[in-house]
């Protein structure tokens, strides 16, 4: 580290000292350094104790204790010249007994924490205060496993390192800031630098976790969605069975958001829809060739008024003539991710697929019969 000479426009090296040779220790000057002025560790953060040991069957006692900006504790380890082997597995201990803190007791440790150093304060509004929310009520303070480790020394030993970084790669969030003190004549400076992870790369490693994390929550919600589903289809095929419709007699339930049933018209399917806002019914027009699609849905579209007639309720009549496939359908607004509403939610979609079937299977059976007429028909690329 060097001192600015801008007079002489020159640089001066600092010498670079240790914390023992300058008398200091590490309860006494490092731990206060921090505590009052925790934003040499980068961050916002609001110390609530200092050798906390408020755990329940252990004298043991952390160093610093602090909330960072999202709620989350963070446990802070302070150690002078050397780490020393057993800080990892010191900091550890003291971030399983903070996870099961509450909030309540989150507020107490912080407010004896005011009364002793600070000769008292009120802790609701402090943290009020610190997290901007004029609501304390919807403030949430150590959510989950989100603890935090921060280590601060002015050596760190390789199995230290190597451990906060297998650690890192496993999701625990841990930082190493190393700590150097300068002299130049009488004067004294402190250099607080994190090493780990490396502060350039911190953001991207921090990028990285996030779409791990989203990409795990993404997979997550894809095995409850097939786990719904699954259950929405095994109470559906036992409703439609026990009734007079024979399109699903054999059927079995899937994990897919549709279930076909056929038609008598190849590639023309009956299909019920589960969606997590809704139900629909339709009839699939999805053959191989597009031009089989489009005169299948136009011959059955001459015959709308019957058709919907017979169904009791306008359709929605689909020819996407940019796509191969067409649909005829009808669709409800449900909470389908709502069990208790599913028995509504089945019944509607069991009337309305039976009524699909009566009034469109007289209709598709005459077209799917002229189909070798239209066969002879010149046939132009498939969408």
């Amino acid at each position: 580290m060097y001192l600015i000479n801008k007079q002489a426009n020159a640089i001066s090296q600092l010498t670079q000292r240790s914390f023992s040779e300058l008398g200091f220790r590490e309860r006494d000057h490092l731990q206060e350094w921090i505590a009052k002025e925790p934003s040499t560790l980068g961050e916002d953060l609001l110390i609530i104790q200092k050798e906390f040991d408020g755990f329940d069957d252990t004298r043991e006692r952390l160093d610093l204790l602090a909330l960072d900006k999202s709620g989350n504790l963070v446990v802070i380890e302070n150690k002078l010249d050397d780490t020393g082997r057993d800080v990892i597995w010191q900091a550890l201990k003291y971030a399983s007994y903070c996870s099961n803190l509450s909030k309540t007791q989150i507020v107490n440790i912080y407010q004896a924490y005011l009364d002793r150093y600070h000769a008292g304060g009120n802790a609701r509004e402090n943290l009020s205060e610190f997290f901007e929310q004029q609501d304390f009520e919807e403030l949430v303070f150590n959510p989950g496993n989100q603890q935090r480790i921060i280590f601060i020394a002015a050596n760190f030993r390789k199995e230290v390192t190597s451990t906060a970084l297998w650690l890192l790669s496993h999701k625990i969030r841990i930082q190493c800031f190393k700590a150097t003190p300068y002299s130049m004549g009488d004067q004294l400076f402190l250099s607080i630098d994190q090493i780990i992870p490396v502060k350039e790369a911190e953001d991207y490693m921090v990028g990285i976790a996030e779409k791990e994390q989203e990409e795990k929550s993404t997979q997550v919600e894809l095995q409850n969605r097939h786990h719904i589903r699954l259950a929405y289809w095994e109470q559906f095929l036992d409703a439609i069975k026990g009734s007079d419709c024979n399109l699903y007699n054999n059927v079995n339930p899937v994990k897919d958001h549709w279930l076909s049933s056929g038609s008598g018209c190849s590639g023309v399917p009956y299909q019920c829809i589960f969606m997590k806002n809704g139900a629909r019914v339709q009839l699939s027009i999805s053959r191989s060739s597009q031009e089989e699609n489009k005169y299948i849905f136009d011959r059955l579209l001459k015959k709308k008024d019957d058709i919907e007639a017979i169904f009791g309720e306008e359709l929605r009549w689909s020819r996407m003539d940019d796509k191969k496939t067409s649909y005829i359908t009808l669709e409800r607004d449900f909470d389908g991710y709502n069990k208790a509403v599913w028995p509504e939610m089945i019944n509607w979609m069991v009337q309305h697929i039976h009524q699909l079937e009566k009034a469109i299977s007289q209709p598709l059976k005459e077209s799917n019969q002229t189909l070798k007429t239209f066969s002879a028909l010149p046939s132009s690329p498939e969408a």
